[in-house]
């Protein structure tokens, strides 16, 4: 058999790329790529994002450190302690506006931020804040240290006593 110019294919293509061999390069780089990205968006979502905040319940000291008719406000802890004689309680410096830090004043608590007005108890007394500063529950720990849970409020006026 005469041998022709185009009898063998593979021949022709030996050093060329062609359109099978493109389509057959670009679809195994894009699987090999989309399951790179789904091994590593999977490690992603496993991985934990929890963001811990300040703990919700906490020590302050013991009872002898707040001496009678003291008002000493904690801005680690966003929390203003008041003591009166034997009654202890924790009123919360987070103005209910927009979330500043309140301080306490000669009449109360004032928001430096936005101009609200909060009397001894943490009312209302001015300002656009919508409603009274939260009271937070007071209670002895084990180790006779005061323990403030600012995740459970309790209504104004509630005093505990020490």
């Amino acid at each position: 058999m005469a041998k022709t110019p185009f009898a063998n294919k593979e021949e022709l293509t030996e050093g060329r790329m062609t359109r099978r061999r493109m389509l057959t390069w670009l679809s195994s780089v894009g699987l090999f790529g989309s399951a790179i990205i789904s091994v590593i968006s999977n490690l992603v979502f496993i991985k934990p994002r929890a963001t811990y905040g300040q703990p919700n319940r906490f020590n302050i000291g013991k009872p002898d450190e707040f001496p009678s008719g003291t008002r000493i406000a904690m801005e680690s802890h966003r929390i203003c302690i008041v003591r009166d004689g034997d009654k202890m309680c924790a009123i919360s410096t987070t103005c209910t506006h927009l979330g500043c830090i309140v301080a306490p004043s000669e009449t109360g608590f004032a928001c430096p931020c936005h101009g609200s007005r909060f009397d001894q108890d943490g009312n209302v007394t001015g300002g656009p804040a919508p409603k009274p500063l939260p009271w937070y529950k007071v209670s002895l720990s084990p180790n006779g240290e005061i323990e403030i849970d600012k995740g459970s409020e309790i209504s104004a006026g509630t005093y505990f006593n020490v």
